[in-house]
Formats: structure tokens, C-alpha cells, sequence
């Protein structure tokens, strides 16, 4: 996939645990996970939002995209 998921980069810069993070958005952790991980095929704005605001971040921050020309030259 072409979209990039820096949420575990985001988290560890806070110092936030998945647990912690998990509460204070209202999100399960099984969703925040396979978010984390880079395993899920959409996420709501509003969610998006609530991460943010939580993480006092951008969106930027958290995803990220890579052209396939990219993905070939990082290996």
C-alpha cells in the first residue's frame, strides 16, 4: 500500500501507549491496532480528528504517502 502509517512513531515521540491513547480517543484497541499496524483500509475524519487532537499532531504526521518508484528504492 502506498499510504504509510507513522502512528507508533507519533505515539512513542508523546510517550503514549497504545492503552492509553485507546481511552483517551474512545477507540478499542484491536481498531487502534490494526491502525497502528498498517492493516487498515480506511479511517474516518473524525476519528483521524480525535487522534490528532489527542496527539497534538497532523494528519501529515500520522500517514504518510509513498509512490511505488519510492517503495522500490527504499529496499
Amino acid at each position: 500500500m502506498a499510504i504509510i502509517v507513522n502512528l507508533d512513531v507519533v505515539m512513542a515521540k508523546r510517550k503514549m501507549s497504545l492503552n492509553e491513547l485507546s481511552e483517551k480517543v474512545g477507540l478499542t484497541l484491536s481498531n487502534l491496532s490494526i491502525l497502528k499496524t498498517g492493516k487498515a483500509k480506511a479511517i474516518r475524519f473524525s476519528t483521524l480528528e480525535l487522534i490528532c487532537d489527542v496527539l497534538e499532531c497532523q494528519p501529515g504526521d500520522i500517514l504518510e504517502y509513498v509512490s511505488d518508484e519510492q517503495k522500490t528504492t527504499m529496499r
